[in-house]
């Protein structure tokens, strides 16, 4: 007999614990809805105030804010693309030198391939690097039908192209490749000896080291332009 009088005495102290909690919980619940409603009413008051006071600057300003969040709707639902992926699946690092340097070898190539796309000049850029390449890792075609060789060195700063790098591509990109001009390009720099011995061929090729590369990426021209 002394269960059932435990159990109800149990019983009887859980369930007046949960009003309290209840009436707590809606209370808070009030408040926070009415601290909204003020808070939207300061903003419309303000919103007016500032309309009344300077009609022309508000509505520029609410104009660039409308634009501002249908543009970002837009990349949020998919119908605007940022340039930072690719559909290739590869990204793209156009925005960095760091990045490039972060790349693997084909990467690398595959950015090059992807940076001289953007050059409306250009008809076609296809990577064609490996074993044997003789020096072309990327070919350029120009609407105008000029070909290009292009050689990638993905290096780190401390490692520069030298003078052999400049003799390969010069003895290929002509007689092997059928290109009309080979440029090189490079994430650190060329050594003095590369430069002098490109200064002495009858047709120099062009040197983009890492500031010229550079200002590729940010939108300069490129090389074959110049």
């Amino acid at each position: 007999m002394a269960t059932p009088a435990r159990r109800r005495r149990t019983g009887g102290t859980r369930r007046p614990a949960t009003g309290p909690r209840r009436r707590t919980a809606r209370r808070r619940t009030r408040e926070a809805a009415g601290q909204r409603v003020i808070g939207a009413v300061l903003i419309l008051a303000t919103a007016l105030a500032a309309i009344r006071e300077y009609p022309v600057t508000t509505g520029i300003v609410a104009a660039l804010a409308l634009a501002a969040a249908v543009l970002v709707r837009r990349v949020r639902t998919g119908r605007i693309r940022l340039p930072l992926l690719r559909a290739t699946g590869r990204a793209d690092f156009t925005h960095s030198i760091a990045a490039y340097q972060h790349m693997t070898g084909t990467q690398f190539e595959h950015a090059i391939a992807d940076l001289a796309r953007r050059d409306p000049a250009v008809r076609s850029a296809t990577v064609a690097g490996g074993a044997n390449d003789r020096a072309l890792d990327v070919l350029v075609q120009l609407a105008d039908g000029r070909r290009i060789a292009v050689q990638c060195k993905r290096y780190a700063p401390s490692h520069r192209v030298g003078a052999p790098v400049i003799y390969a591509v010069n003895g290929t990109y002509r007689a092997y490749h059928r290109c009309d001009h080979a440029l090189i390009v490079t994430t650190s720099a060329f050594t003095q000896d590369a430069q002098r011995a490109n200064a002495e061929l009858d047709h120099p090729l062009r040197l983009v080291d890492g500031r010229a590369l550079g200002r590729w990426v940010s939108g300069g021209r490129p090389p074959w332009s110049t």
